[in-house]
């Protein structure tokens, strides 16, 4: 009987370890909610606690140089009014992994802009950013009538163009499956600090280019 129970006990053991990584849904409400949060933080708790709070161990930023956030952040003090950001539009990727968001933000001093923030689960299904980004703007972009997420057409095996952009995953760190790369992107800075910022999504047939944002080495923002 004993050795029975123990067998059994090993066995129970090994399905637990063979348990496949948590599924989710790609939905785009979910990450809406993630930016509705992280703002309404930054409002109660203040701007750089809110991206403390939110960041990923690997996220990046640009001050203008590239940066990694969590070393960065460690030496910010809190504005006295953080700005304030709200999402136009949100891609999902098909397996519900990743998410890009974009919209516009203020400042107290009535300043506008425009963000992208790239979005990754956990392996809690929590949304962390993995990058933040944007620029001041002379006037803001449009904003659509409604709030807009779209999803992904799921997409199997080697992309084309080689591995997917981004940021490539420690040693031990605590990171989702691989991604479905129906939903990639890239982020290149050039020596003078201008940069770009690509999303690409996966159609069925193609990649379509959903956000390209443009920064100029003097802030000042293209299209």
């Amino acid at each position: 009987m004993k050795g029975r129970l123990a067998l059994l006990t090993a066995s129970l053991f090994a399905l637990v370890a063979a348990k496949p990584p948590m599924r989710f849904q790609p939905d785009p409400s979910s990450v809406i909610a993630a930016e509705i949060a992280f703002n309404r933080l930054a409002q109660e708790k203040g701007q750089w606690t809110a991206f403390r709070a939110t960041a990923a161990d690997d996220a990046v930023m640009f001050v203008p140089q590239k940066v990694l956030a969590r070393d960065w952040l460690k030496t910010q003090a809190d504005p006295p009014a953080s700005v304030s950001w709200a999402p136009s539009i949100v891609h999902v990727s098909c397996d519900g992994n990743l998410a890009a968001s974009t919209g516009n933000w203020t400042r107290p001093d009535g300043s506008a802009g425009y963000f992208t923030t790239i979005w990754r689960r956990d392996r809690k299904g929590r949304w962390q950013w993995i990058l933040d980004h944007g620029d001041r703007l002379a006037a803001p972009r449009p904003v659509p009538e409604f709030l807009t997420g779209k999803v992904a057409t799921c997409k199997r095996g080697a992309r084309p163009d080689g591995p997917p952009p981004g940021a490539k995953p420690g040693k031990g760190s605590d990171m989702p499956p691989p991604p479905d790369e129906s939903l990639v992107w890239s982020a290149d800075v050039a020596p003078d600090l201008s940069r770009r910022v690509t999303v690409k999504m996966w159609t069925g047939e193609t990649y379509e280019t959903v956000i390209d944002d443009r920064v100029q080495a003097s802030g000042v923002a293209g299209s």
